[in-house]
């Protein structure tokens, strides 16, 4: 297994059938222009490739906050179903650790859907602890302004 960073547009595209897994609300036809969107605030996707197959993909940004200081923020981090409990997701959350060492940052941080109970159980083995609650609202944006 080998991790390597989505640059090209066809890495990124080939990581779209397993962040699907996990964002499935977003369309194949949007994925590319999403995460090159979101690349401008330095989202980066990570890929785990197995005998030639992305297997794992993380969605992933380094900030800075009062709170925190420089962190390193986990923003989607999925398996496929077949490969899980097969050591893919524990090689990239270290991966991810690493390289947030290498960036300077000094913790990493990512939430994780409620009912998402396996996942909650994978990060607790993995060293991870439950720092708070998150909550959010929804805004209608206001057109005029924009």
């Amino acid at each position: 297994m080998k991790i390597h960073i989505a640059t090209t547009d066809t890495d990124i595209a080939a990581c779209y059938p397993v962040m699907h897994e996990l964002r499935p609300h977003i369309a194949e036809d949007q994925f590319l222009s999403r995460v090159r969107s979101q690349e401008a605030s330095g989202y980066r996707l990570a890929f785990v490739l197995d005998s030639g197959n992305i297997i794992a993909v993380a969605g992933f940004r380094i900030g800075e906050t009062l709170a925190w200081g420089r962190f390193l923020y986990v923003d989607d981090l999925i398996t496929l179903p077949a490969y899980r409990s097969q050591g893919c997701g524990h090689k990239l959350l270290s991966w991810l650790k690493e390289y947030a060492a290498k960036e300077d940052c000094i913790q990493l941080h990512l939430d994780c859907g409620i009912q998402r109970k396996e996942a909650h159980h994978f990060y607790e083995r993995e060293g991870m602890t439950v720092a708070g609650v998150h909550f959010t609202v929804n805004i209608a944006p206001n057109k005029a302004l924009l």
